[in-house]
């Protein structure tokens, strides 16, 4: 099958085996038609295989004229690094680059090529063999910025042609050809068939990045033209199937489905870990029953919303890989889920399963189509597409496959924009209150669910299921998405705008505060108006207390007191008599005190002086001093 890839992930051994058995299938190289129109003597038409990046002019054809570089033949270098340019002149032909097959992928020679101006390249094969496709390579970190970057179309051409092009050269004549796709795709009615051949696996590295972004950026146009029934849609999946001998290994008990019939590489190529290959398999034939299920309801494009949503809201990388966030997806849209789970049968079984069994089936070429081996692949009235995946070069080449004269607006114009939130509000969030408080905005390449700035505050959420408000301001925008209620004039809110996501009952009710808050009785559960004199109501919120006879009720002490102002007056001559009493108690306290330190100093005095002096009331104090003797 020559230098092409064979699939979005390496082939383990396993499925290599499988698709060898399918022995009696083909594989079919997409050509376009290469017209040499000088020098005289090579005049003609010849094969050219187009390559599998870039971008083909599908429906169209570029004229220019060939150059072969005298250094740098195979372009593997910078052309930069050897001071060439292939930038035309204004007003002369584009300039074809021809390099020679080797030594490099065949993309780096075709960016380095652009790089410096080329318009198309041309490889020259060096071997005598038949023409192959030029795929892509499994890109890693460096080859997959090139490789999306790449813009001018390219094809492979055979040895003894590449010969006669560069013996032209090198005598000084000049070599003007050109490249045609007007007939790269058959063109018979005023409706085009086509389908795309991809995965739900989107761990898979640079190939799966490359096109779950087509989905997202083709799902527009791709509903527009289903809607108005200017195309027929179908999705395809590829699956392998495990050699009997080894439906019991471990691998294919990993990889496989239905024992051993229905398979597909492990995402993370590590059987111990991870996700295993039957969980793409089953999530691929999910898809294929979303789109049955759609088909039957007369919506045949609410697949392009289920795989891109699902994209968004399940993808691996978050563990969230599984039937649940399927479901809810399912759900969004407005599917059936019971139809789509019957279609989908037991994974278990040890028999066939129909949907399966179709798609390997439609895996083996029929006519001029060939084997679909490349993931992922897009099949245009029965003809594979060469080229980059991406949404201007496929609207070529699905618009190259209407008969003349009978192509749709689209295809004259780039607006081809439809507004996806009118129908289901596009499977987002929407305010069921507010119908114009919704998630969902209608872009250029289809929609996309995020939540929305109301009255300068941000909701939070998903976009699908939830979308609240958050932060300062958040009560001024559906209350929060809290309990509100009024009754009688009076309005009671749950919001609490203290910058959090907050609900809180107010004061005087109970609850939840999102859905509900019931009023507190007060009385009844005797929380107030408690005092022996007291009568209470409940009112909504807060509660009435009243006092009997003449008596006051003070609320914040919770007790009655007369309304009288004699009460008052007597309350107050008690007070001073009191204020009185404690003034006098204090004074004698203060007079005691004083006339017992005054004792006490006097007898402290009395005590010291009686030391040198004898008192009239006290007899002579004995000398202890003993005197010298002589």
């Amino acid at each position: 099958m020559g230098h092409h890839n064979l699939g979005v992930f390496p082939f383990p051994w396993l499925l290599l085996l499988c698709l060898v058995s399918l022995s009696a299938a083909k594989f079919v190289v997409e050509k376009n038609s290469l017209r040499v129109t000088s020098p005289e003597r090579i005049r003609g038409t010849y094969d050219s295989a187009i390559g599998n990046f870039g971008i083909p002019q599908y429906g169209g054809s570029l004229a220019g004229m060939l150059v072969y570089p005298k250094e740098n033949q195979k372009g593997c270098k910078e052309f930069s690094d050897f001071h060439v340019s292939f930038q035309s002149k204004p007003g002369s032909l584009p300039l074809f680059v021809m390099v020679d097959r080797g030594d490099c992928l065949f993309a780096l020679k075709v960016w380095n090529a652009q790089k410096v101006g080329a318009s198309a390249v041309l490889v020259a094969d060096h071997l005598d063999e038949p023409l192959i496709t030029m795929d892509s390579p499994e890109e890693d970190g460096s080859t997959a910025t090139y490789v999306q970057n790449i813009t001018i179309p390219s094809a492979l051409i055979r040895k003894s042609f590449s010969e006669q092009l560069k013996k032209e050269i090198n005598a000084g004549e000049m070599v003007s050809l050109s490249l045609d796709w007007r007939e790269a795709v058959p063109h018979p009615d005023d409706r085009v068939e086509y389908e795309l051949w991809t995965n739900s696996n989107d761990e898979c590295g640079f190939k799966c990045d490359m096109l779950m972004e087509f989905l997202k950026e083709f799902k527009g146009a791709a509903q527009i033209l289903e809607r108005r029934h200017y195309t027929q849609f179908t999705p395809h999946y590829i699956t392998w199937f495990c050699p009997e001998a080894f439906t019991l290994s471990r691998q294919c008990k990993s990889q496989c489905i239905n024992h051993g019939r229905y398979c597909a590489p492990d995402p993370e190529q590590d059987f111990r870990s991870g996700y295993d290959g039957k969980d793409v398999v089953i999530e691929n034939l999910r898809q294929l029953c979303v789109y049955r299920a759609a088909n039957d309801s007369g919506k045949p494009w609410v697949w392009w919303d289920y795989v891109t949503d699902f994209q968004i809201r399940c993808p691996m990388k978050e563990k969230k890989y599984n039937q649940d966030c399927a479901h809810s997806v399912i759900k969004s849209l407005g599917l059936d889920i019971d139809a789509i789970e019957k279609c989908m049968g037991d994974p278990n079984a040890d028999s066939e399963n129909p949907v399966l069994k179709e798609e390997q089936q439609a895996q083996i070429g029929k006519g001029s189509r060939g084997d679909v081996t490349i993931l992922p692949t897009l099949v245009v009235n029965n003809r594979q597409y060469r080229g980059k995946l991406a949404k201007g070069a496929v609207l070529k080449a699905i618009c190259a496959g209407f008969e003349e004269a009978t192509e749709p607006s689209i295809c004259l114009s780039s607006d081809i924009e439809t507004n996806e939130c009118l129908e289901n509000n596009g499977g987002c969030w929407q305010d069921k209150a507010d119908t114009n408080l919704t998630a969902c905005k209608d872009t250029y390449r289809g929609r996309v669910c995020e939540c929305p700035l109301v009255d300068g505050v941000q909701l939070k959420g998903d976009g699908y299921t939830i979308c609240e408000a958050r932060g300062p301001g958040r009560c001024n925008v559906n209350n929060g998405g809290c309990w509100q209620e009024s009754r009688n004039g009076r309005s009671m809110s749950a919001c609490v705008d203290n910058g959090e996501a907050k609900c809180k009952c107010p004061p005087g009710f109970r609850g939840d505060g999102v859905k509900s808050c019931e009023d507190i009785n007060e009385c009844k559960e005797r929380k107030a108006c408690q005092c022996p004199e007291c009568s209470c109501t409940n009112t909504w919120g807060s509660y009435d207390c009243s006092c009997s006879g003449d008596l006051l009720y003070m609320r914040d002490h919770d007790t009655c007191i007369s309304k009288h102002a004699g009460a008052v007056k007597s309350s107050w001559s008690f007070f001073w008599v009191i204020l009185i009493g404690l003034a006098i108690a204090a004074g004698g306290a203060y007079m005691v005190y004083k006339y017992r330190l005054r004792a006490y100093m006097d007898s402290e005095i009395r005590a010291i002086m009686a030391q040198y002096m004898p008192l009239d009331s006290q007899g002579e104090v004995p000398n202890h001093v003993h005197e010298d003797h002589m």
